[in-house]
């Protein structure tokens, strides 16, 4: 009897060797093939309906034909991947959320959907540290200044920064991003607040949860993002959120572009109501070239690189096989966005 095919499709940060790597013996149960696509060397776009997808429908129509189960990180699975992908009944995302997998047509069409949650937590509550600490302080600012031959060392009581140890923290959002970031902030002796209605708290939290948002805006000396991206998170900290913050406050945001109004934050940088920001998220990626806040002095950004780490490919692919072991075992899966399939599936059989 011919074995089950299993398509693993890499790219640039999570190569198919890895994820074959992290499967072990579970591989041995199929005939794995391979692909790839070009991300992060090309980013990310909208490919059809999903978001945040590398390759092509082309190129998925084609490496997908007779596959039963497949371990992707950005690839695209749209509608139209999944009426030519007959066999397809298992599609795992070593991603935090499957953005680039049509979930209810998946759904309609009886394929699984598992991802990978937190597999970055670390990477990115280490990178938002960073880029506080960065925007505090204008770390880039003066290294840039010192490798064009510039001495910025005449920083005056209205330039210079403020210390994370007397500082108020505020969080918006408080997973397992959050929590990590809340962890490292406590051990600078950081007052730590977060705003998550859905967060449960325990007696030994890092945070201090409050009741209201506002309240949050109008205590904290620095505000973090960390909420997922969705209909009611849409620019949570927009322009009458910013207006309500201390003048002199810091804005962090390694978390989506969607849930900060940027134009809004242009103006407070610009007017100096806050003295400054750093992202590494934004509405629209790759940022275009020629944006006004890459020309502002107390704007720092990355390219959108928090979860880049060795570590987290690693951690994703180990929990894709976790998955896809769970899956052969007992037919469920912990991290399934579609849950109501696995039930259909058994029923099946």
């Amino acid at each position: 009897m011919p074995q089950e095919k299993l398509l693993v499709i890499g790219d640039n940060f999570i190569s198919s060797q890895l994820m074959r790597t992290s499967l072990g013996e579970l591989a041995d149960r199929f005939e794995v093939t391979e692909a790839s696509t070009p991300f992060p060397i090309e980013p990310f776009r909208n490919i059809a309906e999903v978001r945040e997808a590398s390759g092509s429908e082309e190129q998925m129509v084609d490496v997908l034909q007779g596959v039963s189960i497949c371990i992707a990180h950005h690839a695209p699975l749209t509608r139209r991947v999944m009426e030519q992908a007959k066999d397809l009944r298992l599609f795992i995302v070593c991603r935090g959320g499957p953005v680039n997998v049509n979930v209810p047509a998946a759904t309609e069409h009886g394929i699984a959907i598992a991802y990978t949650p937190a597999r970055n937590a670390a990477a990115t509550a280490e990178h938002t540290i960073a880029m506080m600490l960065s925007a505090l302080r204008f770390i880039p600012q003066t290294h840039a200044a010192l490798h064009r031959g510039e001495w910025k060392g005449d920083y005056t009581w209205d330039s210079a920064g403020f210390e994370l140890e007397t500082a108020t923290v505020g969080l918006i959002g408080y997973g397992a991003i959050g929590g990590i970031v809340a962890r490292i902030l406590r051990g600078f002796g950081t007052t730590v607040l977060c705003y998550d209605p859905y967060a449960r708290m325990t007696e030994d939290s890092p945070a201090i949860q409050v009741a209201t948002l506002d309240e949050l805006l109008q205590r904290s000396d620095v505000v973090s993002l960390h909420a997922r991206e969705t209909a009611e998170t849409r620019h949570i900290l927009g322009a009458e959120q910013i207006r309500k913050l201390k003048r002199g406050a810091v804005v962090v945001n390694c978390a989506r572009g969607a849930l900060m109004d940027y134009q809004a934050l242009e103006q407070a940088l610009r007017s100096e109501h806050l003295f400054a920001a750093a992202a590494d998220v934004f509405p629209e990626e790759p940022l275009p070239t020629g944006s006004s806040l890459l020309q502002l002095p107390n704007f720092i950004t990355t390219p959108h690189i928090a979860g880049g780490t060795k570590q987290a490919a690693i951690k994703a692919t180990r929990i894709a096989a976790e998955e896809l072991g769970n899956y052969l075992q007992n037919g469920t899966l912990r991290y399934c966005a579609n849950p109501e399939v696995l039930t259909q599936q058994k029923v099946a059989k």
